[in-house]
């Protein structure tokens, strides 16, 4: 492994609050990662940020009557918010309407159109007929011409991978009212993607770690590249920075390609920011450094095939060659993209657009982060579709989180506290008790293993049944019944309590509120996982929240270490409340559960 790690999580849109769905493909999964990571000795970068531009959000300040700008603002504000009660631990999480960010965007577009990877030529755009406007083309929805899909994108079509153009979809509507588009002519810049298609090729043939469903998408896309437009008819966006297109007031480049170098953008910033301008370089240029780009399964042509192609065009390595941009230079590839399918619920996927939304800030409000967290991670769509339902909820609350770690933990603390009132030590070790003690200790580097691998399904569950082990050990020794061999109940209670300390760790990546809560309950002082921290920052004339947080100091560190014997211990507080059974049929008022039409 390698010293340096890049988390690149993909943008959430500002046109509204996230829901459940984004956080279990992006969120999540990411800083499971990332706390992983920095917890076995990792230096971490994991950026991020609002992704501001486009129609979107344009149709959004439309329906509120507000401006795109007053739009963003308040939705990158709300998403902020979210983030930080989630506890994803971002070194920052930005948004793209910062000058930082149009700077690089610009610079990115000029060497690609200086090395000729980026050419102007006509094209039929959608355009809205009630309002004028482009429409973009993941808002128009349609039939795939190839495999029939009748849910396919302007852009790409789900269920067969193709890349699309709106024209190409039959009977094409609009996502935002029904509307059929008109298409008419127009002239526009494109990412020359077929003369970097060689290099993508080659590239992407050697990534063969990586989820077949990432590499089944991607080799599908590279069978028939295209150019592909990068700008739009929009007055809200990054402007075109080539000589009679800058000022033209209705030119903007398109928000797909403005987003993805965010992640460039929000690594140069953060740099900035640290008081090391040129920290970001440690993450983009070193040969041992490694970057994880995770998101869901709607955005992996852009991550995998489309978003390497503009680097590889960046770095003058397509058909065409080219040179390096002075400020830029050579940038490092994706080494793998994580990416998650669709949290569904009864079958249709989690989606504001869709009218099925569950969102965070209301989930948080109600059930805290903690148990959002374990079922995106034990139960979520880390693999294929999953559909999310409040008696799964319910259930994997109560008899996982609660009947299971949180009885461990209580009553573990609570017979050493009563009957020693701290830790005690462990005397002679009997059979069963290595046995337990070694299954926990050798989790570690199983767990570990998992996580490196992006399996958090994988890894949750093994953390889960040394839990389950430690359990099944306390009933078979009935500390409880041994009042008068103190020596051997105490011996017992030390086993337990290492083992409630390890699994502790092991789950700490995946539960960090309760891990912390856990350490002290231990007796622990410090800070045992660091928390995201809101933050107003300046920018000329205005000032705008980012995420930021300092995790050097934090205690975690992902090995199993002697608890230290004699520590004082309190008497332990429940530490994951049991949900009513009654919410598995009827689910919360805010999200309610409504009969199948």
């Amino acid at each position: 492994m390698c010293a340096n790690v890049l988390a690149a999580v993909a943008w959430p849109y500002a046109n509204g609050p996230r829901h459940i769905g984004h956080v279990s493909g992006f969120g999540v999964p990411s800083d499971v990662f990332s706390r992983f990571m920095r917890m076995s000795g990792h230096r971490v970068l994991m950026i991020s940020g609002s992704d501001e531009h486009g129609t979107a959000i344009q149709v959004k300040a439309d329906q509120e009557g507000l401006t795109a700008a007053q739009t963003a603002d308040k939705y990158h504000t709300i998403i902020c918010h979210d983030l930080q009660g989630l506890g994803l631990s971002y070194d920052l999480y930005t948004r793209t309407t910062t000058a930082n960010h149009r700077e690089v965007v610009q610079e990115v577009f000029r060497t690609l159109h200086r090395n000729g990877y980026i050419v102007s030529k006509t094209q039929m755009g959608a355009i809205s007929p009630s309002t004028g406007r482009t429409l973009p083309d993941r808002f128009i929805e349609g039939t795939c011409p190839h495999c029939g899909y009748e849910g396919a994108r302007g852009d790409q079509c789900d269920n067969c991978g193709r890349q699309l153009d709106p024209i190409d979809l039959k009977n094409p509507r609009s996502r935002i009212n029904g509307e059929t588009p008109e298409f008419r002519e127009n002239e526009h810049f494109f990412l020359d993607l077929p003369a970097l298609a060689q290099q993508l090729e080659t590239w992407l043939n050697d990534r063969t770690d990586w989820r077949p469903n990432v590499l089944a998408f991607s080799h599908n896309l590279l069978k028939e590249l295209r150019p592909r437009a990068i700008t739009r008819d929009l007055d809200w966006g990054i402007p075109i920075p080539v000589e009679g297109w800058e000022d033209n007031q209705m030119k903007r480049i398109y928000v797909w390609f403005d987003a993805v170098i965010g992640y460039l953008s929000a690594s140069i910033e953060w740099a900035r920011r640290s008081g090391n301008p040129d920290a970001w370089k440690d993450f983009w240029h070193e040969e041992r450094a490694r970057s994880y780009y995770f998101m869901g399964k709607d955005n992996i042509v852009f991550h995998s095939v489309i978003w390497p192609g503009i680097l590889l065009g960046v770095n003058g390595e397509g058909s065409k060659g080219g040179e390096l941009s002075p400020l830029l230079g050579r940038l490092d590839l994706p080494t793998e993209i994580v990416s998650s399918e669709f949290l569904t619920m009864r079958g249709s996927k989690v989606a504001s657009s869709r009218g099925a939304s569950i969102f965070v800030g209301d989930f948080l409000r109600e059930f805290g982060p903690d148990a959002l967290r374990y079922f995106i991670a034990v139960a979520g769509p880390e693999n294929q579709d999953t559909d999310f339902t409040w008696e799964e909820f319910v259930r994997r609350t109560n008899f996982e989180l609660a009947n299971e770690w949180g009885n461990l933990v209580n009553r573990s603390i609570s017979m050493a506290h009563k009957n020693v009132g701290a830790i005690p030590a462990a005397n002679e070790l009997e059979d069963i008790d290595r046995e337990l003690l070694d299954a926990s200790a050798g989790a570690f580097t199983t767990v570990g293993e998992l996580l490196e691998q992006c399996k958090f399904k994988a890894a949750i569950t093994e953390a889960m049944r040394i839990v389950s082990l430690a359990n099944k050990y306390l009933s078979d020794t009935e500390p409880w019944k041994l009042k008068d061999n103190p020596a051997r109940r105490e011996t017992v209670l030390h086993v337990a309590l290492q083992v409630v300390q390890d699994c502790n760790t092991l789950l700490t990546p995946f539960l960090p509120h309760a891990s912390q809560k856990i350490f002290e309950a231990l007796g622990g002082q410090g800070t045992w996982a660091a928390m995201p921290q809101l933050e107003e920052v300046s920018e000329g004339e205005s000032t705008y929240t980012v995420l930021r947080g300092d995790y050097t100091t934090e205690l975690g560190k992902w090995t199993s270490t002697p608890i230290e014997v004699g520590r004082p211990l309190a008497k332990p507080s429940p530490l994951f409340a049991k949900l009513d059974e009654k919410l598995a049929e009827t689910g919360p008022e805010w999200a309610p559960i409504t009969p199948i039409a």
